[in-house]
């Protein structure tokens, strides 16, 4: 007996911000509600509030439409959006799984399916994007320490410092606060049968090691961000002191030479 060629999707996960306003967008077709997913075109989008749309079985056309509807609602577009794609592979003799060529295996693409396998293509996005802006304020961090290293001397100064602290601070908001990567999809309290297929998803997209090493960088940045602000910040007290010092010397010389004049007259 030949069996029916397993049918083939594609996946693609596209982060277009900081945030996306999903409050209104329900629909007839909505097959979930939290993350927000819905029937379109020939296919499904997944919506998620963090910034990341996940689109299976769409044509380019219809991704990009999906995205324009969304601009909109979209908080803090990004201009180089990271994607992740993946290919969906379904038969009924599938055990759910990944495939050693990277294929996600199901016996079928149900609601519930639909949402774990968004649910870590979407988080994948995320932290490719984070782990992006981390590298970009490494690439900056790396060239202070290394002339303090040099030199012994801070440069850039307080005020460009405190702002890589700030975009510090955004990426670790986005990575333990937003997007809650380690953290567990709410469809799998209602089918614990999906764990196995989430964990194995997960374990391909490495995404328990890549937010250990994420957090890792972070904390990095961070000792050495308030190291060179401390820094600067003892640098300007000595020269405040010394300022001082220097007033205080002045003013004992306005006082004294009055009184060398009256003695030598």
């Amino acid at each position: 007996m030949v069996r029916d060629a397993p049918e083939r999707l594609v996946a693609r996960a596209r982060i277009l911000g900081d945030r996306i306003d999903t409050a209104g967008l329900e629909r007839t077709d909505t097959l979930s509600i939290n993350p927000l997913a819905f029937r379109a075109g020939g296919g499904f989008a997944v919506v998620f509030r963090y910034g990341v749309v996940v689109t299976v079985g769409l044509t380019p056309i219809e991704e990009d439409a999906i995205a324009a509807g969304l601009r909109a609602r979209v908080r803090g577009p990004v201009t180089r959006p990271e994607e992740e794609t993946a290919t969906i592979e379904i038969a009924p003799d599938h055990d759910d799984q990944v495939t050693p060529g990277g294929r996600i295996a199901i016996r079928q693409l149900t609601p519930e399916r639909l949402v774990v396998i968004a649910d870590i293509l979407a988080k994948s996005t995320a932290l490719a994007q984070n782990e992006i802006e981390v590298a970009a304020v490494f690439d900056v961090i790396d060239p202070l320490a290394r002339r303090l290293a040099e030199t012994g001397r801070a440069s850039g100064g307080r005020r460009a410092i405190l702002k890589h602290i700030g975009r510090m601070l955004l990426v670790q908001h986005r990575v333990s606060g937003r997007v809650a990567v380690e953290e567990k999809p709410e469809v799998l309290w209602d089918q614990p049968g999906l764990e196995r297929l989430y964990a194995r998803i997960e374990d391909e997209y490495e995404l328990r090691e890549r937010t250990a090493t994420l957090h890792r960088k972070l904390a990095v940045i961070g000792e050495t961000a308030t190291a060179l602000t401390d820094l600067i910040h003892t640098n300007r007290s000595l020269r405040l002191e010394i300022v001082v010092v220097l007033l205080i010397a002045l003013e004992l010389v306005i006082n004294v030479l009055p009184l060398l004049n009256i003695l030598r007259g």
